[in-house]
């Protein structure tokens, strides 16, 4: 049985921790929408030119990828990008070097984006509804870096029918207590892109408190189909996420 300072503790911990989970940033994970003119993130919208260089570290352009075709391109950055998540652990174990090519696949998937206004739902074009895991973060609160340990998976659950959003993981305390952990979210969309994050409650084991009235956040979809999410934070941290 977890005492009663060490429930405490933990509550504190989580809340702190779970609040960055949209608003790095769950992320997943979501602010206000911005108007499809706003700026979101300098990187997150690079020039063409830029994204063509950026891959042969600023010299000349690759021939390979001027003639490839978009989706060709989408899934081979779409397989440099996973493959360096599982190596860098979601990012927990990533380097200086490692991060900032990341940086520069992430930029250059966003400027290959399939999916105007991921927000609004559709037929015939992916759906972000449903179950997604973070498969990367520049987050250290969200990867539990120099703190407890995250089991599993770190899932995002989205529902733009209800305007609502639920983060959940397993966090290890201690080194002894496997203590599941939850919040959820009120989605504010601003356009089709971008939405507001109002948290409403958290949830630690047994334990459920609501949100501060000043805990919220943003989300910024800039890159959806139908196996993967990149998405912004407000924070100035990004995210990868796969469906499950």
């Amino acid at each position: 049985m977890i005492n009663f300072f060490t429930a405490v503790l933990c509550i504190v911990c989580a809340l702190h921790q779970s609040a960055t989970a949209f608003s790095p940033i769950l992320p997943p994970a979501i602010s206000s929408v911005r108007s499809p003119s706003a700026t979101v993130v300098t990187s997150a919208s690079p020039s063409s030119t830029s994204q063509l260089f950026a891959s042969t570290g600023g010299g000349l352009p690759s021939l390979a990828n001027i003639f490839q075709s978009k989706d060709a391109r989408r899934s081979q950055l779409k397989q440099q990008i996973l493959d360096l998540a599982s190596a860098t652990k979601r990012g927990l174990i990533a380097t200086d070097e490692q991060k900032q090519t990341m940086e520069q696949l992430f930029a250059q998937l966003e400027a290959l984006n399939p999916t105007r206004n991921p927000l609004i739902i559709a037929k015939n074009k992916p759906s972000i509804n449903g179950d997604w895991s973070l498969d990367y973060t520049t987050s250290d609160s969200i990867l539990g870096k120099g703190g407890y340990p995250r089991i599993g998976p770190i899932i995002q659950n989205i529902d733009t029918t209800n305007l609502s959003a639920k983060n959940s993981e397993i966090v290890k305390y201690f080194n002894l207590f496997p203590v599941p952990r939850s919040v959820t979210a009120e989605l504010s969309p601003v356009n089709g892109q971008l939405t507001n994050v109002k948290f409403k409650k958290f949830m630690i084991g047994p334990l459920g408190f609501n949100a501060p009235d000043s805990f919220r956040g943003s989300l910024d979809i800039t890159y959806l189909d139908e196996e993967v999410r990149l998405t912004r934070g407000d924070k100035g941290n990004i995210f990868v996420l796969t469906r499950m």
